[in-house]
């Protein structure tokens, strides 16, 4: 019985949702960002939105569609705007921006800081960072940071595992040796990245990203061994912090009057947050070398990505399957 992790359960993909938040200290740290201004300790801040903002238009007046929970990115454009004006103007649009009270102000490129600008921040209690990066890379790695950070999730029973570049969620009924079959994969080269629970982000409308929970990543649970941590026995080369999930595989005790797909030509699928990634069965039995076989899988499932089928090779070398890849007779059954 797996007892050192607890999974809340609310319903299916669909309706496990809710917003979700960053602490600014998270992204002060990540990006090693210079602490301007504060109005609190930045653990107590949070950031919800994914997207960001250069406010050229709201400098210029316009605010009719401007979102505070923005981050907020100052860059030389805006600098430069900003000092056309004299000391009165420029003290006015300084200050009508930030009585808006976006959720975070960033300048770039360690441009200077007026002292209107901090005063206007500490009026309002707007924080008020400053980075050295450029405008323009500064604000696409925080996008990127932003959509992992802030993603839509879920949590999957299952195990994750890295083979060959492939991130492969290993999915089945508690028992049929999911656990098992990793430790082989990890023995054999591969890197584990989650056992028992997965935690799944939805980071673009194509990808989705997975890893353990904290409290529980590197551990695996043997039967009969107990729980044992992956990165201390076998190193630190042999576990990792997330994996992209390129392919589902479901493992499942061996059903001898179910047919199991022996072409590969049946595209299966498995949606996850509304996202559709390829899924195979694979049935379990004595004398099956799952980790094997795992492998394989991995390595067809790059080539398949790569535009190559050797399903479908094979059925054109028989001249059963012509050149839009379509089967000339689906009723024709094909033995080996």
């Amino acid at each position: 019985m797996k007892f050192y992790v607890q999974i809340k359960k609310t319903g299916d993909d669909k309706t496990m949702r809710s917003p979700f938040s960053v602490s600014l200290a998270k992204i002060i740290k990540n990006f090693h960002l210079e602490t301007v201004y504060l109005p609190q300790d930045a653990d107590g801040i949070y950031i919800s939105s994914v997207e960001v903002n250069r406010p050229g238009l709201q400098l210029c007046g316009f605010y009719e569609y401007f979102d505070n929970a923005r981050i907020q990115i100052i860059g030389k454009s805006e600098e430069g705007y900003l000092n056309e004006f004299g000391s009165a103007e420029y003290e006015k649009r300084v200050n009508e921006f930030f009585n808006k009270k976006p959720a975070t102000v960033i300048i770039s490129r360690d441009l200077p800081v007026t002292d209107v600008m901090k005063a206007a921040a500490e009026a309002n209690e707007v924080p008020l960072l400053r980075t050295s990066d450029a405008t323009s890379a500064f604000m696409a790695s925080l996008i990127s940071f932003l959509n992992v950070e802030l993603a839509p999730r879920v949590t999957r029973h299952g195990v994750l595992v890295e083979v060959y570049g492939e991130g492969l969620l290993i999915v089945g009924e508690s028992g049929v040796g999911k656990s098992e079959t990793a430790i082989e994969l990890v023995k054999r080269g591969h890197r584990l990245i989650a056992d028992d629970a997965v935690e799944i982000r939805k980071v673009s409308s194509r990808s989705l990203v997975g890893s353990a929970p904290e409290n529980i990543r590197h551990f695996i649970e043997l039967r009969g061994i107990g729980i044992i941590n992956a990165r201390r026995i076998f190193g630190i080369g042999a576990v990792n912090l997330t994996s992209k999930i390129d392919l589902v595989i479901n493992l499942e005790q061996w059903k001898a009057d179910k047919v199991y797909d022996r072409m590969g030509l049946e595209e299966q699928t498995t949606e996850i947050l509304e996202n559709k990634v390829p899924s195979v069965t694979i049935p379990v039995k004595p004398g099956r070398n799952l980790a094997v076989i795992i492998e394989v899988a991995a390595m067809n499932n790059r080539q398949k990505k790569m535009g190559y089928n050797a399903a479908q090779e094979l059925l054109k070398r028989l001249g059963m399957f012509d050149d839009i890849g379509e089967s000339k007779d689906d009723d024709k059954d094909i033995f080996f």
